[in-house]
């Protein structure tokens, strides 16, 4: 299959004043935002596919068991329907994927990056009743659910597997090389799961200059989110100079430099030195 490509600018104006109204509103969806994003991914999904893909997360839920009770037994029931029957997993080849990255085509593949199979978990979860989060590990998305001396994690890019807290230290230690922090099992809000989505799709274009396509519309959609680090503008004036808007690029990276001049000085001055750069391009 071919990497997706995104839709007409004219439907990819109207996605993006969809999901900025959606990241705004007092009690953000998951799910909706997560299709959102793979409908400017993939210009094939059209609104009927995003419905289709919610009515699946519907339906998933459907098939859990009526209030399993404890969370470990919710944790059990997740596991033997997603990861067991119907095989929700992830492999290493995923990474290479921005497949892996788009809802509907992880409820598609059933393959997918840990962020991704952790909202389908959440998303049947959450539809089902079940006391759950995601869990933002340092390298390694996982899901949890109850909290206290209750609290168990589970693992779905490992068909759900249940973690134990030595298995959480050896995910986040595999990943960074540090110990667990406790504060990174507490539960990630809707906007940073979003933004840790965007993240990853801007990883995989980061390392294919041919779709700076796609690096553009990622940072853009993450400057739509409510709460986003200031350092992203800087990425979108880069993403601009490289596709060879050099204009744009070069405003974008003069107005972070006055953003970042009350701070650090030499910071702004390398920005604008960037962004006289940028301009020297359009002679």
């Amino acid at each position: 299959m071919r990497p997706p490509y995104p839709p007409p600018p004219e439907r990819s104006a109207g996605l993006r004043e969809r999901f900025a109204a959606e990241a705004r509103a007092e009690r953000p969806d998951l799910s909706t935002l997560c299709l959102l994003i793979g409908a400017v991914a993939d210009g094939t999904l059209d609104d009927a596919g995003m419905d289709a893909a919610q009515v699946e997360l519907d339906r998933l839920a459907g098939e859990l068991p009526f209030r399993p009770g404890s969370p470990a037994a919710w944790a059990e029931a997740l596991r033997g329907l997603l990861g067991d029957r119907y095989g929700f997993h992830g492999t290493s080849a995923d990474y290479r994927r921005l497949e892996a990255s788009l809802l509907h085509e992880v409820l598609r593949r059933r393959r997918g990056l840990p962020i991704l199979l952790s909202v389908v978990w959440l998303e049947v979860a959450r539809r089902a009743g079940a006391p759950v989060y995601g869990v933002a590990l340092p390298g390694h998305f996982v899901v949890g659910l109850g909290s206290g001396e209750e609290q168990v994690l589970a693992d779905p890019f490992d068909g759900g597997r249940i973690l134990t807290g030595a298995d959480a230290e050896l995910l986040v230690a595999g990943a960074t090389g540090t110990p667990l922090d406790p504060s990174s099992l507490a539960p990630a809000a809707t906007a940073d799961v979003v933004l840790r989505v965007l993240n990853n799709v801007r990883a995989w274009a980061a390392a294919r200059p041919e779709r700076s396509d796609v690096a553009l519309w990622s940072v853009e959609l993450s400057l739509l989110l409510p709460s986003r680090p200031a350092r992203l503008r800087h990425e979108l004036g880069q993403a601009l100079v490289r596709r060879g808007e050099f204009a744009a690029g070069a405003a974008e990276l003069e107005a972070y430099a006055e953003v970042v001049a009350p701070v650090d000085a030499q910071a702004a001055e390398r920005l604008r030195g960037e962004a006289r750069t940028a301009r020297a391009m359009l002679n």
